[in-house]
């Protein structure tokens, strides 16, 4: 009986990462905002560029050598000191992360922003918020999904080929048996590597947040509910010196945030498979929106929101089209009908049904 269940488990496992691509809309929209928020960073940051990673640095080129044959993470920014050099370099920055985020050749784009993220995180580890450093993970695992092909100008073109395609179709010889096997076999590989990446991003923010809140719960300042109280009073944490004074004036609602805080980030591994991830999905929205304007950490909150978008499904993205000409309507905004709509309203989009691995498309 225990043999027969674990193989019809490791079945069930098998058919879930071969059997098709988990997640492509949240990976893309994954693509998206990491892509966007390195591209804000860089821009917003572009003034001190000199100063956070270029030849002015207090971290300078000969620290930052030294701690990556420590750490073993290189950067190509440490190949030259001329100016010239880092100035191309922080424009390539910029011009991966525009096309990663639009999604233009995403196989070799994906790969080439990775390497820009390692390489200005290697060479002032200590110059950032630390916001950076979950960028620097989803942008290593999302090289290995296919986060292309939604949302994306690969998608665009993919479809125009199909187009074209089809006109041929009938004129065209069927590939051989061989070719066939070939394509197959590399259409599993793709989907498996796909889906593994997927399980390891959700894996990662999981293993983020449940020990988050088990740190937090060891320590007397957040299990007394006065942790809030003393990072408002560090002038690091600041940016509004007098929302943070206003907050402090009510002790109850900091306690109650310090509790819900512990409380969200402990359950959030062990509520993802069920409807209440949702409401917990949105504690932890607020929860991020929150830090980022009161304790002025943007960077950290943008990518903690954008990596908790793994986790709605890929039904959620699909009606957001439609949940927004539904809006507009209501508000008296005329839309052009989407090219894909019949004349006497729109197709209904297949809806996949539910399984227990659904959870995260």
């Amino acid at each position: 009986m225990g043999s027969e269940r674990t193989r019809t488990l490791l079945s069930a496992a098998t058919v879930l990462v071969t059997g098709r691509p988990l997640s492509l809309y949240a990976t893309s929209v994954l693509r998206i905002g990491y892509g966007l928020l390195y591209l804000v960073f860089l821009l917003r940051e572009f003034p001190h560029r000199h100063e956070i990673w270029g030849p002015g640095s207090p971290w300078t080129p000969a620290l930052a050598a030294q701690l990556s044959d420590q750490t073993g993470w290189y950067s190509f920014l440490l190949l030259s000191d001329d100016r010239a050099y880092f100035e191309l370099c922080y424009g390539t920055a910029l011009v991966a992360s525009a096309l990663f985020m639009l999604g233009w050749r995403t196989r070799v784009t994906s790969l080439v922003f990775a390497v820009v993220v390692t390489s200005f995180h290697s060479r002032s580890i200590f110059m950032t918020d630390g916001g950076d450093n979950l960028v620097l993970l989803m942008s290593l695992y999302l090289v290995l999904t296919a986060c292309g092909r939604r949302w994306s100008l690969d998608a665009r073109r993919e479809r125009r080929k199909a187009v074209r395609a089809a006109g041929a179709a009938a004129r065209a010889k069927r590939p051989g048996r061989t070719a066939r096997q070939l394509r197959d076999a590399r259409v599993t590989l793709t989907t498996v590597v796909h889906n593994c990446g997927v399980f390891v991003i959700a894996a990662q923010v999981c293993f983020l947040y449940g020990s988050a809140g088990l740190y937090k719960v060891q320590g007397s300042y957040w299990a007394d509910g006065t942790a809030l109280h003393y990072v408002l009073h560090l002038e690091l944490f600041q940016p509004w010196p007098a929302l943070s004074q206003l907050l402090d004036h009510y002790p109850l609602a900091i306690a109650a945030i310090s509790y819900l805080t512990v409380l969200t980030q402990v359950a959030f591994p062990f509520v993802l498979f069920g409807r209440l991830k949702y409401p917990v999905l949105a504690l932890l929205l607020a929860m991020h929106v929150g830090i980022a304007v009161v304790l002025g950490l943007p960077v950290f909150s943008g990518a903690m929101i954008i990596a908790d978008a793994v986790f709605l499904p890929d039904r959620f993205y699909t009606s957001l089209p439609r949940l927004g000409r539904r809006t507009a309507r209501r508000l008296g905004v005329r839309l052009p009908r989407p090219r894909g709509e019949a004349r006497h309203g729109a197709v209904p989009p297949q809806v996949e049904p539910e399984t227990p691995g659904s959870a995260l498309r």
